[in-house]
Formats: C-alpha cells, structure tokens, sequence
C-alpha cells in the first residue's frame, strides 16, 4: 500500500504548483495577502478563480448616438426594428443611446429667434421639436424612448403624443410638452440638436446617421443597420 503523503508535502507542492498562492506572474509585483484585494491586481495575478468573493468591475455600456428625422422612411425603420427592439433585448449596462432628431435640416436666426427647415416640410420640423422636448420633459431614456417608439411606429408622429403618452409614460404633463415644442425652449434645444449636428466628424452626408463609440464608420454603419444586436454584444466587454 502506497503510504500517505504528509500534508504539510501537500501543501508545499501547492504553493510552489506554477499559479499557486506563492508564485507571482510577470506583471504582478504584489504579495499573495493582497491579490484579492481588487479585480485588477487580482487578473495581474492570474488569482481570479481564487477571489470568489470578489466582484468583476461593471464594463463600460456601448454607446450610439442616432442622429435622424422623425419623418425620415429609412430612419424610423431603424428606430422601430433595430434599435428600440435591441434596446428591449439587452441590459440596461450594455448600451447607452443618444437620440439627436434634426438630421438635415437648417436653421436661421430671424430677429433673435431660431426657425427651422427640415426636409420633409414643417411637419418634420414639428415631430423633431416634439420627440425634442419629449426628451427634455422627461429626462430619463427609459421613459422617453418608448414614447419615440410609438410615435415613430404609428401613423403620425406629429398627431398621437397625447394617446403615447397615455399608454407609455402617463405620469408625464403633455401640456408642458407642447408648450415647450410652441415656446422659445423648444427652439433652443433644436438649435443644440443643429450645434450637435454640425459637430460631428466626418460630416454627416445621410440620415440616419449611426455613431458607434464616438465613430462613425460605413462599415459600422452597415452592421448597425443589418443586425444592430449582433454588432452591440460583439463590442460590449
């Protein structure tokens, strides 16, 4: 019978075992009491499956900016099929959407006041100023953006706030939205949606117009509007 193997053998060989609690990596340059001390000297360390208790750092959302028209055929397309349903899909964590309505429209400044020429006529205009002030009522994405889903998904984006409203945020004050999209505060934020179209680098040359991180690219374009799901969770770490 084979004799038994003292423990105190046993445990020698495991910290001497290569990853063994005695041996250090290359790049880790912190005693074997503190690898667990935190995520990142815990992977410097190659100490993660021994740090049990510890939590992996939340990784940073994907962020997409959309910069469109809410009258624009092509644009509530991806609005309606790619993005609001990747949004549905995903963790809240995982993406973090910008909705930019002005696309490409003009602006001009008459006696002190911003007016607008969109190019599908003043009821473009009209919805993009309405989607606009929706955003700065509400405040929060998750409130706004299934009200934006269902005016860009029904027959008019410009006639069905107040029955969106009912069914998606009811606790919001359609009386303040409208009289911000009929006062000077709606035509100021469009002027900022204008500033934050004209911005961007490269120019916009078509709507919608997808950034994706910070850049915009025709192949991210291409991916985002083939299977904008599929792109996100390829580049949410």
């Amino acid at each position: 019978m084979a004799s038994a193997v003292p423990p105190a053998l046993l445990a020698l060989v495991a910290l001497l075992a290569p990853g063994g609690l005695g041996v250090a990596f290359p790049g880790c340059d912190y005693p074997a009491h503190l690898w667990c001390s935190s995520w990142e000297i815990a992977v410097a360390c190659q100490a993660q499956s021994r740090c049990a208790n510890l939590s992996r750092p939340a990784a940073a959302p994907v962020e997409l900016s959309l910069y469109y028209e809410s009258l624009c055929p092509a644009c509530r397309w991806f609005l309606v099929q790619q993005l609001f349903t990747t949004w549905l899909l995903l963790p809240e964590e995982a993406l973090s959407i910008t909705l930019v309505p002005y696309g490409n429209a003009q602006e001009r400044n008459v006696s002190g006041k911003w007016e607008f020429q969109c190019q599908h006529g003043p009821e473009e205009c009209l919805g993009n100023m309405i989607e606009t002030c929706l955003m700065d009522e509400a405040k929060n994405f998750s409130t706004y953006f299934p009200v934006i889903f269902c005016l860009e998904s029904g027959s008019s984006v410009t006639k069905n706030l107040e029955a969106c409203l009912q069914v998606y945020a009811p606790q919001l004050d359609g009386a303040r939205i409208a009289a911000c999209v009929q006062g000077d505060a709606g035509a100021a934020l469009m002027h900022r949606n204008a500033q934050l179209t004209a911005a961007l680098d490269p120019p916009h040359q078509y709507v919608p117009w997808i950034v994706i991180n910070g850049k915009h690219t025709d192949e991210l374009q291409a991916q985002a509007q083939t299977s904008l799901l599929g792109l996100i969770c390829s580049l949410y770490q």
